[in-house]
């Protein structure tokens, strides 16, 4: 039998758990909000029941943490554009094909006739490309956890002289989106659960200036409860004592820099300008695009990506206003009767890191 198991067990231990729960609950003497930003901590959260361990002073606040829930209908509307009118291969993650365009999502493009295709790995795009001559174009999005292998599957198509292989980038960076979040003036957050995935790469330090200038609690957190319990406890402590710092509860993965080698390939490959973040709205320098001894495998160059903000979006649909931790799926006259898994209308209902389908699968209310 191997380890795994055990040290898994260690972290989900219901007596430490508990005794981390009375501990928050002593602590805890006014009301503190708490934004998680990873979807994950979203999932993990709601997963193990931790709000019902938590007393009625914490409240914990879903952020925009899911990839394909914060990529803008108009990116969708043009890589389907590219697909159907354009002839392109389209090479995708699996959970972006479900989410909603203004008007087509990616799946119903597919059952149109355009060739969209799943893929688990950026290389299996390069490879798909090398065995065709037809436009091959890999929709890059995610935050920096993504961005290194999108990285790797470019710098790989350069080596092989491809020619057909394009990017269409959509990729984001944590630490602008949620200076923007602090930024906004009926922010009501005291404190951040930082992304744990993505603090693997980027480290720790980057949170600091959200201390520094808005004095915002911090805690990087892994994914099980005795680290979400710990993380949430040293928030708590923070605010409670006023001295706001970066609690690293995770640094059995993460350390201050973070990974210098992933991070090296992220800045070969792409330079930073600015973002259009679903919910968001435009921000400044937190967007990845390729840098110009790369451009020739710049989807935009090759066909024309329509460009530009959404259209209107879907009456009823509060997607921006959960994705900013200003409303809950509750709030939503669509949620779990128009809007469900099988048939998302937002694009919170899609991914099992979207909040909308994290409180449709375990049934919140």
């Amino acid at each position: 039998m191997p380890d795994t198991p055990t040290v898994l067990r260690s972290f989900r231990d219901r007596k430490l758990v508990a005794s981390l729960s009375d501990l928050i609950r002593r602590t805890s003497k006014r009301e503190i909000r708490i934004m998680e930003i990873c979807g994950g901590h979203t999932h993990a959260i709601h997963r193990f029941g931790l709000p019902d361990l938590l007393p009625p002073t914490i409240k914990l606040i879903s952020g925009p943490g899911c990839p394909v829930c914060v990529t803008p209908a108009s990116y969708i509307d043009g890589i389907i554009a590219a697909c159907v009118e354009g002839g392109a291969t389209i090479v995708t993650f699996g959970d972006l094909i479900r989410v909603p365009g203004s008007e087509l999502s990616l799946e119903s493009a597919r059952a149109r006739g355009g060739n969209i295709r799943i893929i688990y790995s950026p290389l299996d795009a390069v490879e798909i490309a090398s065995k065709t001559d037809k436009e091959t174009i890999l929709l890059a999005l995610g935050f920096e956890t993504t961005a290194p292998a999108i990285a790797v599957a470019v710098k790989e198509a350069a080596q092989k002289g491809l020619d057909n292989f394009h990017i269409a980038s959509a990729l984001k960076l944590m630490p602008p989106a949620m200076t923007a979040l602090a930024e906004m003036e009926d922010c009501r957050i005291d404190g951040f659960i930082c992304p744990g995935h993505v603090s693997a790469i980027i480290g720790w330090e980057p949170y600091q200036p959200l201390v520094d200038r808005f004095g915002l609690a911090c805690a990087v957190s892994g994914f099980e409860p005795l680290d979400i319990m710990e993380s949430i406890l040293g928030i708590v402590r923070q605010v409670e004592e006023r001295k706001p710092c970066v609690f690293n509860q995770y640094d059995r993965v993460v350390t201050g820099r973070g990974n210098e080698r992933a991070l090296d390939t992220i800045h070969e490959v792409f330079s930073i300008g600015p973002g259009h973040w679903r919910g968001l709205g435009d921000i400044g320098e937190s967007g990845l695009y390729l840098k110009e001894r790369y451009s020739e495998f710049d989807a935009s160059s090759v066909i024309p990506v329509r460009a530009g903000r959404p259209r209107q979006d879907i009456s009823g649909c509060i997607c921006p206003e959960i994705l900013t931790g200003k409303a809950d799926p509750s709030q939503c006259v669509l949620f779990s009767h128009k809007c469900r898994p099988d048939n998302p209308v937002g694009a919170c209902m899609v991914s099992r890191e979207g909040t909308c389908y994290i409180w449709h699968k375990y049934n919140i209310v």
